[in-house]
């Protein structure tokens, strides 16, 4: 048999060292942390943590919020982004170059740059926003100290941050869709409308299908905009579970329980994945 030279394996080592020490450690150890009472060390293996989650109500409170941005927030997203991938992609559209990079900027802002502008902009005593409803005689709320006004910014936020990324991409898909099916439905008399709907949505399918598994399990991991934001109040009622996660292993220093709830948080992120690609993933 012919030998396999090492040197290959040599030059990958220095990967591999990174990789096992930070990535694959972690993960492994997270796990057998979920298994164990960190506050009491010598009890050992243990399901304590795991038998806690579906009876405390932090969590379930912390999973309705983020399921509620979820349902409210990606729907939104994903709409306007596609209606802005659209008009990105639109023939009459001038210097489309500039407007790509102007809609995709807020990503590479920077997450505390950005934070600290929204807050100041809907601070409730000298914020832009309120300044400019009381210009023209309109109540303005204390946005980010009240439950529904406090929801609303986040959501707002997140939409504001995440909106051109996701239009960059199914701008993408747009493009190689083939000119050639247009052009003979434009012949056929075909509406623009319907145009849209039996060519466009369905050939974007897998596009589509793929920012929507995406941003499922990004704000199932939700945690910069709520924390740099709202910093989950007022009184939990935008935290989410990246931020419960948060506070419960760096703010009360309970490892085993903050290790349980991450590895329920990817759990729920590969069913509902699991779930999409097999449900809408299909080729009829």
């Amino acid at each position: 048999m012919r030998r396999t030279s090492p040197v290959p394996y040599i030059f990958l080592a220095p990967y591999f060292l990174i990789f096992f020490t930070f990535w694959a450690w972690p993960i492994i150890e997270s796990f057998r942390l979920s298994f164990q009472n960190t506050r009491s060390p010598a009890a050992g293996f243990t399901l304590f943590n795991w038998a806690r989650l579906p009876s405390d109500p932090a969590f379930w409170a912390a999973t309705k919020n983020t399921f509620f941005i979820l349902g409210v927030q990606v729907p939104i997203m994903l709409v306007l982004a596609t209606l802005l991938a659209i008009a990105l992609n639109s023939q009459m559209l001038k210097a489309k170059g500039l407007f790509r990079f102007a809609f995709f900027a807020p990503v590479v802002v920077g997450e505390v740059a950005y934070s600290a502008v929204f807050r100041l902009l809907f601070n409730g005593d000298y914020g832009a926003v309120n300044h400019a409803l009381r210009s023209i005689g309109l109540p303005a709320p204390d946005w980010l100290n009240q439950p529904g006004t406090a929801m609303a910014v986040l959501i707002l936020v997140i939409t504001w941050r995440w909106t051109g990324y996701n239009a960059i991409i199914i701008l993408a898909g747009l493009q190689s869709i083939p000119k050639d099916l247009y052009e003979a439905a434009h012949l056929d008399g075909i509406s623009p409308w319907r145009q849209f709907w039996r060519i466009t949505v369905p050939l974007l399918r897998p596009v589509l299908l793929f920012t929507f598994v995406l941003s499922i399990i990004g704000t199932l991991q939700l945690f910069t905009e709520p924390w740099l934001v709202t910093q989950g109040g007022p009184g939990g009622a935008t935290e989410t579970l990246g931020t419960y996660l948060y506070r419960t292993g760096f703010r009360s220093f309970n490892f085993g329980y903050a290790s349980a709830i991450a590895y329920s948080v990817a759990l729920m992120a590969a069913a509902f994945s699991i779930f999409q690609i097999l449900v809408f993933g299909r080729e009829k």
